[in-house]
C-alpha cells in the first residue's frame, strides 16, 4: 500500500436529522461505540504494574499522546498528519474487550486479532463510518503504509516518554526504554528518541518555578 495524500477518511452517507421520536436514532450505535471507547480511561497499561506503580497511565492517556507524537513524526517524515493521528488514537481501541496484556503474559495468552474485535465494536454503526474505523485498525496492524509505520513509532516514542517520566519518579524503567528505542523504524523517531533520552522531563515547567513569582519568560524566535 502506498502513502496517501490527504487523510483518506470520507463518509459519504449522512444521517438524516432530526429523527422522529418513535424511530431508532441512526447514530445510536455510534454513541455506544464512543461510550465503549471511554472505557479505555479505566484500563491501566499493564506493563507498568510490574514496577509496582500504584496508579499507572491508562490506555486512553497513552493513546492520546500517541496521537500527538504521531502529528510530530508525520510532519518530520512527510506523512499524512491527520491519518497518523487517527491511527494513533485507535491503535489500542480493541483493548476495551481484551484488556492490555503485559509482555510477560503474551507467550501464554491468545486473544482475538484487533481487526476482529473492531468489527464487533463497530457492527451497530453506519456502514461507511464503521468502515473508516475498521480500515484504520487494519492499516495500523498491517504496518505497510508510511502512515502506519510512523504511527507505530509514535506508540514506542510515547512509551519512551512515559518511561523517562517514571524514571524521574524513581522507577527503574531501563528495559522499557531499551525496548522502545530498539523498535523504532523511522529516522525522525530515532532522532526524537535521542532528544528525549538526553532531555529533562521536568524542563517544560522548571524554568517557571525557578523564576516564580516573576513574569514568565518572553517567547523568543531565531
Amino acid at each position: 500500500m502506498d502513502s496517501r495524500a490527504g487523510s483518506g477518511v470520507y463518509v459519504r452517507e449522512q444521517a438524516k436529522l432530526p429523527v422522529p421520536a418513535d424511530t431508532q436514532h441512526p447514530l445510536a450505535g455510534t454513541a455506544t461505540f464512543l461510550h465503549e471507547m471511554g472505557h479505555l480511561k479505566h484500563i491501566p497499561r499493564a506493563g507498568w504494574l510490574l514496577l509496582r506503580i500504584a496508579n499507572p497511565e491508562t490506555v486512553a492517556e497513552h493513546s492520546a499522546r500517541v496521537g500527538l507524537v504521531g502529528i510530530v513524526l508525520a510532519a518530520l517524515e512527510g506523512a499524512d498528519v491527520g491519518r497518523v493521528a487517527a491511527l494513533g488514537l485507535l491503535h489500542d481501541a480493541h483493548e476495551t474487550r481484551i484488556g492490555d496484556v503485559a509482555s510477560v503474559g503474551r507467550a501464554y495468552v491468545r486473544t482475538a486479532a484487533p481487526q476482529a474485535v473492531t468489527a464487533h465494536q463497530t457492527s451497530a454503526m453506519p456502514e461507511d463510518f464503521a468502515k473508516v474505523v475498521q480500515d484504520l485498525v487494519a492499516e495500523y496492524e498491517a504496518a505497510e503504509t508510511l502512515e502506519a509505520r510512523v504511527a507505530k513509532d509514535a506508540d514506542k516514542i510515547e512509551m519512551l516518554l512515559q518511561a523517562i517520566e517514571y524514571t524521574a519518579q524513581g522507577h527503574p524503567t531501563g528495559p522499557w526504554q531499551d525496548t522502545a528505542i530498539a523498535a523504532l523504524r523511522t529516522d525522525s523517531a530515532k532522532q526524537l528518541a535521542q532528544a528525549i533520552v538526553h532531555g529533562d522531563p521536568n524542563g517544560w515547567w522548571s524554568a517557571f518555578a525557578a523564576n516564580y513569582p516573576d513574569e514568565p519568560p518572553a517567547a523568543t524566535r531565531e
